[in-house]
């Protein structure tokens, strides 16, 4: 019997028992679907992350405040409040520094005549579009009269447009109020779109001495960006940085640093890497699925041995090897992994996008995981189908005819 005439005697013997056959392939199809959708959504994740850090600027240095500390008891990155609107100001002096822009962040209440809005409202500098690679869609940016004065205009995103004015409104000139303070709208943001769970567009941007004295309090910034003069420079940008900073802060030399300095493609490594480590975490919990729709084809596979013993004693009797029974059974065993394979692929590839849409994730698939999960899903078939069928090629005609 030659290897079509086995396909074809394998497939007519999956066909005979159409339910069993699809239960049988039901933890192929669920390991294969869940590997796809997973592996999707993790590559879309870690997509959205890098676009979101690369849309903080380019060239970008990102400086926080360091953790403070209760007795022996860390509070965590960011608890210590040392950065300051002045170390903005010496940071800038630097030649390797090309831009520097503080950053102060808070929530805010929107109101525009009968209309009600909650966004984020970000305090920053004249210098915010060249640092952070921003454009405006209408209008202009506050420049540096009105953050040295503290005046009250606001540049915003073109969310908060179309939820306080209506789409496609020209707000500028109008006068809103934030958080029961009025300011005079003087910019509309070039839409960026949204990025994981953060929308760009969805924002607020006032002069940063404003939000210090209205709306966050204290003389300290939360964050301050720092644009190297070019990527050749970004390591003596942050030298210069940290040696600037140290220097405003009076720190000993044995003294530790009250900041921290991040680049983007430090940011970007930790945070890709978080993201593989969790998508291969849950690709391999999903893979268990594949190792138990394999024990359900082995053992599907032996009861069809025992079903079959009779048939099998006939087909030796007139001349079939062992070779011949063992293929026809591992050709039945391949069959049943890749039909599962191959609808798992399909569903799986449609579960991914249909969370992507429903959760408002972006979604990569990629041809890898495919690849991988149907070779998977034929070395199962293999793995698992290799003891039915042998079992079925020992089988000895006299004993297999006499089987009742």
């Amino acid at each position: 019997m030659n290897f079509l005439e086995s396909f074809r005697v394998s497939l007519r013997s999956i066909k005979s028992n159409k339910l069993r056959s699809f239960l049988t392939m039901l933890g192929i199809i669920i390991g294969v679907a869940a590997v796809i959708s997973m592996v999707g959504i993790g590559q879309g994740a870690t997509a959205d992350v890098a676009e979101q850090i690369n849309s903080l600027g380019s060239n970008l240095l990102i400086v926080t405040p360091g953790q403070a500390k209760q007795g022996r008891i860390s509070l965590g990155a960011g608890s210590r409040d040392s950065l300051t609107l002045a170390d903005a100001d010496a940071l800038s002096q630097n030649s390797s520094i090309a831009g520097v822009t503080p950053s102060v962040t808070s929530r805010a209440q929107l109101v525009w005549e009968s209309n009600n809005y909650s966004t984020q409202l970000e305090g920053t500098s004249e210098t915010f579009p060249q640092v952070r690679s921003t454009n405006l869609q209408q209008g202009r940016f506050f420049n540096h009269f009105e953050v040295k004065t503290q005046a009250n205009v606001a540049v915003i995103g073109t969310e908060v447009v179309t939820n306080l004015f209506g789409e496609g409104a020209n707000p500028i000139g109008q006068t809103i109020q934030v958080n029961q303070i009025p300011f005079e709208v003087i910019g509309v943001l070039e839409s960026k779109g949204s990025s994981g769970m953060t929308n760009n567009d969805d924002r607020i941007i006032v002069p940063v001495t404003t939000a210090m004295s209205r709306f966050t309090g204290g003389n300290y910034v939360s964050t301050i960006y720092v644009s190297a003069a070019s990527a050749d420079m970004m390591d003596q940008a942050k030298f210069d940085a940290e040696t600037t900073l140290r220097t405003q802060h009076n720190l000993k030399p044995a003294a530790d640093n009250d900041f921290q300095i991040n680049s983007q493609s430090d940011i970007l490594s930790t945070a890709q890497s978080v993201s593989s480590v969790m998508t291969t975490l849950l690709s391999g919990i999903a893979s268990i699925s594949l190792i138990v729709g394999g024990i359900g084809i082995m053992n599907i596979m032996l009861v069809s041995v025992t079903e079959r013993t009779r048939e099998i004693g006939i087909r030796k009797a007139i001349g079939a090897t062992r070779w011949d029974i063992l293929r026809q059974f591992l050709i039945e065993s391949v069959t049943l992994s890749l039909l599962g394979g191959a609808i798992g692929i399909v569903l799986g590839i449609g579960a991914a996008y249909l969370i992507g849409k429903v959760a408002s994730m972006s979604i990569s698939i990629s041809m890898s995981p495919i690849v991988y999960s149907f070779l998977s899903s034929m070395a199962v078939g293999v793995i698992f189908g290799v003891y039915p069928a042998r079992k079925a090629a020992q089988l000895k005609p006299i004993d297999a005819l006499r089987y009742e």
